[in-house]
């Protein structure tokens, strides 16, 4: 052993970086004992959670509120203090139809016309995703040669901005475009697919998937992964059908993930704006106008703007997603407990 030297404190290096820091932290520590005295465990667990809350009041409560009131004023004005209060008029204006089946009927009809357009964007588009994300995920927990690849393959559109998406895509399905060019070299015509309103429709719908399956695949992956794979063999061994044994263990044991997924894609889907504004700008006429780009135009892009309608427009439009939202769990939760019983 060695002797102490004298005039040595016996202090290394790291230990007299961490002094400052300790004198931080008992600077800190007093207050927080003291808090603790005062208000107890679960006072302690308010005061940790108050930054949060505080960032969720100022960036999401506050402007729900704020919407709100312009939804119960009118005028072209865009400060709420320059508004007139109008009630419920705004609402009203929006349900003033005669047959809500036709949008010609109603006093505001493009609104409608952004309904029925959301209503089956969100039909299909949302079957597809969940379909086709399913397959992939399933593709792709299987012993693949470069399976990694392949997973960074079908993510790598989620990484792009929905401009960037919408971008592309525009310049491979406009009639100069890549497709077209493609197309000529066989001996077709060049086609104008983002001026039909069909293909215009199922434009917005594949690319909306092209962007975003990779990250539903992802979550489904991480589902299908977690499943233990002893099941699997003794499902084998008992001569199960690899058909009954994706519908009597996969799929239930895949049931939390694709709830997750489900409700993710029916919010995206009904929100769905950046990339078909980009892409189709709602045209040809209104047949890809969906509701987030109607809310956009009606309360900041029209030469007579009228954000108390778009206000209106957009608390509907989240009344329905917490409604189907809790459909969804509730559905969720009832086949849970069925199953339970069984």
């Amino acid at each position: 052993m060695k002797a102490d030297v004298p005039g040595k404190t016996g202090l290394g290096i790291g230990e007299v970086a961490l002094v400052p820091v300790r004198l931080a932290m008992g600077l800190i520590d007093a207050p927080l004992r003291w808090l603790q005295r005062v208000a107890g465990i679960s006072g302690m667990a308010a005061f940790f959670l108050m930054p949060n809350m505080l960032i969720f009041g100022i960036f999401i409560l506050l402007p729900f509120f704020i919407n709100f009131a312009y939804s119960m004023t009118g005028s072209t004005a865009l400060f709420l203090s320059d508004r007139t209060f109008v009630g419920s008029e705004q609402y009203a204006r929006l349900f003033d139809c005669r047959n809500y089946l036709d949008p010609n009927t109603c006093a505001e009809d493009t609104f409608w016309t952004a309904v029925a357009n959301t209503g089956w964007f969100v039909i299909i588009q949302v079957t597809l995703m969940i379909v086709v994300s399913l397959v992939t995920a399933l593709i792709l927990n299987r012993e693949l040669a470069a399976r990694s690849f392949w997973r960074a393959v079908f993510f790598f559109p989620v990484l792009l901005s929905p401009v960037v998406v919408g971008l592309i895509w525009k310049w491979i399905l406009q009639r100069q475009g890549l497709l077209n060019f493609s197309l000529y070299g066989f001996g077709f015509e060049p086609y104008t697919w983002l001026n039909d309103r069909n293909w215009a429709f199922a434009a917005t719908v594949g690319v909306s998937i092209w962007a975003h399956m990779g990250f539903y695949t992802l979550i489904l992956l991480a589902g299908l992964q977690a499943i233990p794979k002893d099941l699997y063999e003794a499902a084998e061994m008992d001569g199960t059908r690899p058909a009954r044994a994706f519908w009597r263990i996969t799929m239930p044991l895949l049931a939390p993930n694709l709830l997750v997924v489900v409700v993710l894609v029916l919010i995206k889907a009904v929100q769905i704006f950046d990339e078909v504004y980009v892409l189709t700008g709602g045209g040809p006429g209104t047949s890809t106008l969906y509701l987030t780009q109607y809310i956009y135009e009606t309360g900041f892009a029209a030469q007579l703007r009228n954000p108390g309608l778009a206000a209106a427009a957009s608390i509907l439009m989240g009344v329905v997603l917490v409604v189907l939202t809790l459909l969804q769990l509730g559905l969720s939760r009832s086949s849970e407990k069925k199953g339970a019983r069984k």
